[in-house]
């Protein structure tokens, strides 16, 4: 693909196909990935990518801790809830997915199994956790150059067929993760991704989320025009 076809075609997938993903595919997109920049070419990230028995039980841990009341424990840190267009942008989106999936405003059976998909992390075939060294705790430019990373993981993988949403539902319990992932006591989690193959029969694949226009997002200074 084109850049710009990678760019503009690209959208969050949550519906995937169950056909597995070769590992040297995962392999050439990750390392496609990590030529994002990072801040002096401090490389920050590291990925731990699961699938199969032991993605089985962090979809279960994940799903039964959250039924049961269980608080989350997100270890990358938490803002506030989003507010004014912040809060809009994000109701517009759940209004597409929703009506896309056909669900009601008040059908609480149906709103509720959209949300443990995902903690499920979507069904998606592979999960990859996006993890940081916890040297660096605290830094402002990690968070920014794990986000650097992430993007060009998704767009990665969208140039080569496959779909991908970033979310932090399949992290909400770090303890079921940490442990079936076996992932190391010097890393913090901080998001994680499902990856494997479109269904482009599942409905929320169509939907397209709206951006701002750059006369939006954009103060231009000293040109001429």
């Amino acid at each position: 693909m084109k850049f710009d076809d990678v760019i503009l075609g690209r959208r969050s997938i949550r519906g995937y196909k169950p056909d597995p993903v070769p590992r040297a595919l995962i392999e050439d997109i990750i390392a496609l990935a990590m030529r994002a920049p990072s801040s002096m070419n401090s490389q920050p990230w590291n990925f731990y990518v699961i699938t199969g028995e032991p993605l089985n039980r962090i979809r279960a841990g994940n799903t039964e801790r959250m039924l049961a009341g269980i608080p989350q424990s997100r270890e990358f840190r938490i803002g506030e809830p989003f507010a004014g267009q912040h809060r809009e942008r994000q109701v517009q989106v759940a209004k597409q997915l929703f009506s896309a999936m056909g669900i009601a405003r008040d059908d609480k059976d149906k709103r509720q199994d959209w949300v443990l998909r995902g903690f499920r992390q979507f069904d998606a075939p592979v999960c990859v956790i996006v993890t940081y060294d916890r040297a660096l705790d605290g830094s402002d430019d990690t968070p920014f150059d794990c986000g650097a990373v992430t993007t060009a993981l998704v767009n990665a993988a969208w140039s080569r067929g496959l779909g991908a949403v970033i979310n932090s539902q399949g992290i909400m319990q770090s303890p079921v993760v940490r442990e079936h992932a076996g992932i190391a006591d010097d890393q913090v989690i901080m998001k994680s991704i499902a990856l494997g193959w479109p269904d482009h029969d599942f409905p929320a694949n169509a939907v397209v989320s709206e951006r701002k226009s750059v006369e939006e997002a954009t103060v231009f200074v000293g040109f001429d025009d």
